[in-house]
């Protein structure tokens, strides 16, 4: 199927299809520092595809729009043993972990607090 013929989203689809169980580039795209990075990779894999998605198309069409706003991010806390949930979370300088038996305590203390 000729690709300038298809829109946009189902470009971005074909795109992620690809992406999916591609460790190489799942693994490229975690250890991206930044969404521009990601961006850059995206791009030309795009352009390897022959997709022509620019810039423009990634930052307006799900999902690649929200993992490049989740990669500028930086998660508030995590919540178990101190096991990061996301790749770029690793470079944080203000990460808190709340291990799951601190987290007991804490929702105990608030239940007793709140009349629970």
């Amino acid at each position: 199927m000729e690709s300038k013929t298809l829109s946009v989203n189902a470009k971005v689809q074909l795109l992620v299809d690809r992406l999916d169980g591609d460790k190489a580039k799942n693994d490229a795209l975690s250890s991206c520092k930044d969404g521009e990075d990601m961006l850059n990779l995206l791009i030309e894999t795009s352009t390897q595809m022959n997709l022509d998605l620019t810039r423009d198309d990634f930052l307006k069409t799900p999902p690649i729009r929200d993992w490049i706003w989740w990669k500028n991010k930086d998660a508030p806390l995590t919540l178990g043993d101190g096991v990061l949930r996301y790749q770029q979370d690793k470079n944080s300088k203000n990460r808190r972990f709340i291990g799951m038996g601190a987290l007991i305590i804490l929702l105990f203390i608030v239940g007793m607090v709140a009349g629970f």
